[in-house]
């Protein structure tokens, strides 16, 4: 078995099996002519069921073969320009080539004696990352897993920074005052990060948005002087740039501002709106992203990264100091007397994989304006989808677009129901998620279903669009037509 162990004696068996592995995802690629095959759980289910691994095959060939029928078939294929669904990217050559050999040579990002030039390249990353922000000299950061992890360790800084020279902190009374503030419609991650840092159910306070899916000032600032008056105290204020649903992002500027009065941590998350940090046309959007004290970035999102490549950075580097915890075995205390850079140090992970080395190839192959221009892209294609949907009867689109996101619900011209409006654009969904056509999004506006093109792929095209969306209601219709056939 050691013929399978990758090494200077097994260097052919490498090139070989990894090449026979890459002709046949190219092939797959180059053939896919939709981004689904539509198959169901109960048809691919027991055909991996009847593997037994336990008795392998030995032999790459047969595997692959295998693995056509099991996963590459039915797999949904984001690089398709009908793939409309979620913030999942098609990912540009240059980063995978970097997870080829980040796989291969399999470096642990977390102590310099693992990786090496690994460690340095990360750090220019996100030297790099920090400058684009704006964040000044002392900003520093580290790579994650995606924005959950990124959201969780800043609101773990804020936590920390928000505990010194306050009474009663000891034990869950002391963290039942601290409070959160996002806006409604903010990542579900802030409520799972409060709950993993052991704050009380009520300590994160959603506030209301405006028409165009933007946080309300003018509610963050009553809640914010209530909880002074109340004798709580104000933790963090997530802004979002780029919410999952809308691409919406909050009136930063106007957030700051009142983060610097009440003395509050300020957190952007960005996941989605990083893009913007390359943008060449419209990196405005996200002016006031500057004075954050943290920022989470999803290169996997809006860089065209492979997953996973995403990154938490701060204003002030000693902030990560709440992350850092020393082993003997592992970044002694010693080491950061001698200048070790043990990137452990600041991060949540332990053992981690060198993620920054797709980003380091896209940029050199490509440049920040390369990449920058493939968002550039995705936006302006929003707009001619928002002006598509709103010049459609058929449809009722909720907001013009920000980043790349559209939300809309097709709307029946002979029903009034609210309620079989809702079935009807489920079932749309559903139907042609089933088909393989194409696939859609789906959230809830108001309490009513709705569905989401999230744009990410320059491919697509308007004429994509335009025929997703008669899929869309033909589905629809059918569903009408079935159920008035039902109630006869």
């Amino acid at each position: 078995m050691r013929s399978h162990l990758l090494n200077d004696t097994t260097a052919e068996h490498y090139r070989r099996s990894v090449t026979e592995g890459i002709e046949r995802v190219a092939a797959k690629l180059a053939t896919t002519d939709r981004p689904f095959t539509g198959v169901a759980v109960d048809a691919l289910s027991p055909r991996i069921d009847a593997i037994d691994l336990d008795k392998p095959l030995h032999d790459t060939a047969a595997v692959l073969d295998e693995l056509e029928d099991v996963y590459l078939r039915d797999a949904v294929y984001f690089h398709h320009p009908r793939y409309l669904a979620h913030l999942n990217c098609p990912v540009v050559i240059p980063a995978v080539l970097g997870e080829a050999i980040l796989s291969a040579v399999n470096s642990s990002l977390d102590t310099w004696d693992q990786s090496a030039g690994g460690t340095l390249i990360e750090r220019k990353l996100i030297d790099w990352t920090t400058d684009r922000i704006g964040l000044g000299e002392n900003a520093d950061g580290v790579f994650t897993s995606g924005g959950t992890q990124s959201n969780l360790q800043a609101l773990l800084l804020a936590r920390e920074e928000a505990k010194p020279g306050r009474d009663g902190w000891e034990g869950p009374a002391g963290f039942a005052k601290l409070r959160i503030f996002a806006s409604e419609v903010s990542h579900f991650s802030v409520k799972k990060s409060a709950k993993l840092l052991g704050l009380s159910e009520d300590s994160v306070v959603c506030l209301p948005v405006d028409h165009d899916k933007r946080m309300q000032t003018v509610a963050l600032a009553r809640e914010l002087e209530r909880c002074k008056q109340d004798g709580l105290v104000p933790m963090a204020v997530v802004a979002t740039a780029g919410t999952t649903d809308f691409g919406s992002i909050d009136p930063l500027p106007e957030i700051a501002e009142l983060c610097a009065q009440y003395g509050v941590w300020m957190h952007v998350d960005a996941a989605y709106g990083c893009g913007l940090l390359a943008s060449v046309r419209h990196r405005d959007r996200i002016d006031g992203i500057e004075r954050a004290d943290s920022v989470t970035v999803d290169y996997h999102k809006s860089f065209f990264q492979p997953v996973s490549s995403s990154a938490v950075l701060v204003r002030d580097a000693s902030t990560l100091r709440h992350a850092t915890y020393h082993a003997e075995y592992l970044n002694p205390r010693r080491m950061v007397q001698e200048r070790i850079p043990n990137q452990v140090d600041k991060s949540l992970q332990t053992t981690r994989r060198f993620d920054a080395l797709k980003l380091w190839m896209t940029l050199r192959v490509m440049g920040a304006d390369g990449i920058g221009q493939l968002f550039d892209e995705v936006c302006d294609l929003a707009v001619e989808g928002w002006k598509l949907l709103a010049a459609d009867p058929r449809f009722d689109v909720v907001v013009q677009p920000t980043l790349s996101t559209l939300v809309f619900r097709y709307i029946p011209a002979a029903v009034t129901d609210p309620s079989e409006i809702d079935r009807a654009n489920l079932y749309a969904r559903k139907a042609l998620f089933a088909s393989g056509d194409a696939v859609v999004a789906g959230t809830k506006v108001g309490g009513r279903h709705y569905l989401k093109f999230t744009l990410l792929n320059p491919e697509t095209t308007v004429d994509d669009m335009a025929a997703v969306l008669d899929l869309i209601a033909g589905h629809a219709e059918q569903y009408l037509g079935e159920s008035l056939d039902r109630a006869s």
